[in-house]
């Protein structure tokens, strides 16, 4: 989850560390912290909190000048989220700087035997033995840091990413990873370490993938890769397709605004280059074979938070497309029982960063029970990608805000594709009902500027409610999914009690939670194309209704039916069932952002959150 900034070059390694660590925030803002090496001293300061704190920090005078620096920003782990626990941490001799994303899982038994040794810690976090492992390393004779480095991971249990350096060897940083993200950017006479390309952007779009259990040492000039076991190996280079524009604010108060209104965009890029001019549908980087996609039985669908919702909605387009039987697991649970895969088996891992540490470890499990992996990322380059037989990039562009909103739409763009895709292979829906379902998905990205259009009703509603305790979210069939991602996103920015429910189980015991004045949002779906659903769901309305609930229904806008049950109606456009999903989700992401936003809360960084899981 935390953030990592390295860099090595001509420049003020302050000023780029600290523009970097503000690109990386999203990753952890309970502290943060630099390390500078100069004149073969360490200068470090940390401070508790947000990046502010910092930089508040250094403006004390007397900061030396420096070309090498390392920089982290926190999301806690071991030790309460303070000063000392703060990164950078450094050994007894304070010549070693040490940050850390991850977590060290057999750090207790490390720190004891450290300690018996005389050791002294100044932290409670699991970092700290690193920094005394490395020194010792070096004292017992390692010849350089990246041999320490080398040595020191071998002996570390867990998920990593560990940068270092050392006041003696002021022209290298090295960083090591192991199922944790690190990547590095390749400039002129300077060269980045960061958790996320979004750090360095600003300076270089040109980087290197890390691969698993590497360590890398990084001078201004040269880039050595090489195994835990010191072979050099060569790390696969990749150009960053997206500007440092993107990872800015243009002019919105908040990320989590910007990136709903680039929601339109976000759709038509996921969809570039997939459908040719005559609509047909064209999945060139798909390295499945076609024979072995013919040959599947069930999918498999792996994720977990946003996400997993995406997967809830997709698995009933899968079903009715290509009549596979089609489950939804929560990544962090799946390997923990005895799941029933096969090599008939598809499974698709859904993934904003490509780093989920649930998901990555879903899909390795998933893999060795011989299954094929499609994952849906939108991070080039990421660990769950690279470990997949084949992925689908959705495009989205950087997502700097933590509530995920842009990645969920493209997430359920991309499994349509891949859907159709399967049932082109398969044939079980004709070539016409294809091209006319990808013409409608062309047209997505019109559909959702529409409701973008209409925001300020929503708004205007979300204040009215800012005050509540609860609300509760109501959906069937796909709209089951959205009431799930509405009531997750009031979760995460508002911090108030919002639980989606599917509306016919609503009798089944939640609705005991019904009382006055309590508001209940229903995703209501379209009359002509589901009247079935529809009639259903009225009459769950008129059920919380009678024990005095508020109605707030997200409604197609040809639904007269829905005006006598509601007490408030925001109107999305008319789409196919499947498709709804797309404009429905739009007002519930705004409603939660301006519900946040009423009640005084940080929505782009909410409390306890980071944007990538990269811990089990």
């Amino acid at each position: 989850m935390c953030g990592i900034v390295g860099y090595i070059g001509a420049k003020s390694a302050l000023e780029v560390v600290l523009a970097g660590l503000k690109h990386m925030e999203y990753r952890g803002y309970d502290s943060a912290g630099i390390s500078l090496v100069t004149e073969n001293e360490l200068f470090t300061r940390k401070k508790a909190g947000k990046l502010g704190n910092l930089q508040e920090l250094l403006t004390e005078p007397g900061i030396p000048s420096s070309n090498l620096g390392i920089g982290h920003t926190r999301w806690a782990t071991h030790g309460a989220p303070n000063d000392l626990n703060a990164h950078p941490h450094l050994d007894e001799s304070g010549k070693i700087a040490i940050i850390h994303n991850g977590i060290i899982e057999n750090f207790s038994q490390l720190r004891k035997d450290l300690t018996a040794s005389g050791i002294k810690f100044n932290s409670e976090t699991d970092t700290e033995v690193v920094a005394h492992l490395l020194s010792n390393s070096l004292t017992a004779g390692s010849n350089s840091l990246a041999d320490a480095m080398r040595e020191v991971c071998q002996k570390l249990h867990g998920a990593f990413t560990l940068v270092a350096v050392h006041a003696d060897s002021p022209d290298v940083i090295v960083g090591a990873r192991r199922n944790s993200p690190l990547v590095v950017g390749l400039g002129v006479g300077e060269n980045f370490l960061a958790s996320d390309v979004s750090a360095f952007i600003a300076h270089t779009k040109n980087a290197l993938e890390l691969g698993q259990d590497q360590v890398v040492e990084l001078r201004k000039d040269s880039v050595i890769v090489t195994t835990f076991n010191g072979e050099v190996v060569q790390a696969k280079p990749f150009t960053v397709t997206w500007d440092a524009a993107a990872a800015e604010k243009g002019g919105f108060d908040l990320f989590m605004l910007k990136e709903i209104s680039e929601q339109p965009k976000a759709v038509a890029d996921t969809l570039r280059g997939r459908l040719n001019i005559d609509h047909i549908l064209k999945l060139d980087e798909l390295k499945i074979s076609e024979q072995e996609l013919i040959e599947i039985d069930n999918i498999l669908i792996i994720a977990c938070g946003t996400a997993l919702h995406a997967g809830l909605i997709a698995k009933y387009a899968f079903e009715e497309w290509t009549r596979i039987p089609t489950s939804v697991e929560f990544a962090s649970e799946f390997r923990y029982r005895n799941p029933v895969v096969t090599t008939r088996t598809l499974c698709i891992a859904i993934s904003q960063s490509g780093e989920t540490m649930d998901t990555l470890m879903a899909v390795r499990h998933a893999k060795e029970q011989g299954a094929r992996v499609l994952s849906i990322c939108n991070t080039q380059g990421a660990t769950i990608p690279r470990e997949s037989d084949a992925v689908l990039y959705t495009h989205a562009g950087p997502e700097i805000a933590v509530a995920s909103t842009k990645a969920f739409l493209t997430q359920i763009v991309a499994t349509y594709l891949v859907g159709l895709y399967l049932a082109q292979l398969k044939k079980t829906i004709s070539t016409v009902k294809i091209q006319e379902l990808l013409i409608l998905l062309a047209s997505l990205p019109a559909e959702v500027d529409l409701v973008l259009d209409t925001i300020e009703e929503v708004r205007g509603l979300a204040r009215k409610f800012a005050n509540n305790k609860s609300v509760l979210f109501l959906g069937r069939g796909v709209g089951y999914g959205v009431a799930l991602e509405g009531a997750l996103k009031l979760k995460e920015l508002a911090y108030m009690h919002a639980e989606g429910f599917p509306a016919g189980e609503l009798k089944h015991g939640p609705i005991a939670l019904i009382e006055e004045g309590l508001l209940v949002v229903v995703v209501v779906p379209s009359p002509t194309q589901q009247p079935v659903l529809h009639e259903k769901i009225i009459s769950n309305i008129q059920e919380v209704r009678a024990r005095g609930a508020l109605i707030l229904a997200i409604a197609v806008e040809d639904d007269q039916i829905v005006d006598e049950f509601a007490s408030h109606i925001v109107r999305v456009p008319h789409l196919n069932p499947f498709l709804q999903p797309i404009v429905s989700t739009v007002p519930l992401q705004v409603f939660a952002c301006e519900m946040a936003t009423a009640r005084g809360h940080d929505v782009d960084q909410p409390r306890n959150l980071a944007k990538s899981v990269t811990v089990e």
